[in-house]
């Protein structure tokens, strides 16, 4: 979309779009010019190694702080554990597109024990909501990354409110998956997932102390929340220039210990490419993406979502139409050209 927008005009609603979501079309374009990108189309099973070593990075971490004073508790949640847990929901996204091994089950074991230090069971909830996100964007009732309704009117434009959205934004997120009626809450893996941080934060309390489960809640907060990390989430899908835009890319240096999280664009494209794989990608099809509005810092992003009032949470693209795809519809742009046994 080329239009331009007035974003103090549009404080009081959303940005509606009767045009269907940007991905799918560019993914078809860019394949036709770039028909050698379907080799990048595949898994990585080494980024388990990655998810081993943040997993076990984080107890160890919080066996060290069990006892520490509080301000050196949250000194190191705030700089290290946010880090941490940020790396956690990239790997648990790569399990979500099924990334690491052949087997959909295997990657939903992956991204459970991911999640252990997050104490929050969230991975197989989000695997849920996420390929909605892809197959469904801007459709409120079916993509759970929008703000509710009564979420934007409540925060609109506030420095203070804003501010206090991104230390809650867990909170957030969570209600948000209430208004998603046609999916299903609750299945097994869930409940799987549930029982494991349960057993897992029990133990944590009862080996480590309550010192080492606040350290773990306090990075898991910090990675999501009130940190430049968090502008991540503003990012993604945020309307930052006057171009309506739906997606914009991260090029920052960030993007080195956040396993490349930030090329966006890149990935509502080809959500089959693994996270190792993204810069080959922007580089094979650069035209297509060096034209669009991209950040080059979270951190700038942070504060300038914070202060500036020309955004708000209403600074989001929204559409009615679902498309001619099936609620069951689990497919992404490149879902055809993934080969069996990749």
């Amino acid at each position: 979309m080329a239009k331009q927008i007035d974003f103090m005009a549009k404080q009081i609603d959303f940005v509606y779009s009767d045009e269907k979501e940007p991905h799918r079309a560019r993914t078809k374009t860019i394949l036709k010019e770039h028909p050698d990108i379907r080799n990048l189309i595949g898994r990585n099973p080494y980024t388990f190694l990655i998810i081993l070593f943040v997993v076990l990075s984080q107890v160890t971490l919080c066996y060290f702080l069990r006892d520490q004073p509080w301000w050196l508790i949250f000194l190191i949640a705030y700089f290290v554990g946010a880090f941490m847990d940020h790396a956690i929901f990239v790997l648990e996204h790569e399990c979500t597109h099924n990334l690491l091994f052949k087997k959909k089950e295997a990657n939903l074991l992956a991204a459970i024990f991911a999640n252990l230090p997050q104490i929050i069971p969230s991975a197989v909830s989000f695997a849920r909501y996420h390929i909605k996100h892809h197959s469904f964007q801007g459709v409120h009732e079916l993509d759970a990354d929008l703000p509710n309704e009564w979420e934007a009117k409540l925060i609109k434009n506030s420095t203070f409110g804003k501010a206090m959205w991104l230390l809650f934004y867990p909170v957030f997120q969570a209600v948000r998956i209430t208004r998603l009626k046609e999916i299903k809450p609750i299945d097994g893996w869930i409940i799987l997932n549930i029982s494991t941080q349960i057993i897992f934060s029990a133990a944590i309390i009862y080996f480590f102390g309550g010192k080492a489960f606040i350290y773990l809640l306090s990075s898991l907060f910090f990675s999501i929340g009130l940190h430049p990390l968090g502008a991540r989430w503003i990012q993604e899908h945020y309307l930052t220039d006057s171009q309506v835009q739906e997606t914009y890319s991260y090029y920052g240096v960030l993007n080195t210990v956040a396993m490349n999280v930030g090329y966006h664009n890149e990935h509502h494209d080809f959500p089959s490419v693994p996270w190792n794989k993204l810069p080959q990608l922007k580089r094979m099809a650069t035209e297509h993406y060096d034209n669009l509005y991209s950040h080059k810092s979270w951190t700038k992003l942070f504060f300038r979502f914070i202060f500036d009032r020309n955004i708000s949470l209403y600074s989001r693209v929204v559409r009615q139409d679902r498309g001619k795809l099936s609620l069951t519809d689990q497919s992404t742009p490149d879902t055809d050209l993934i080969k069996e046994g990749n």
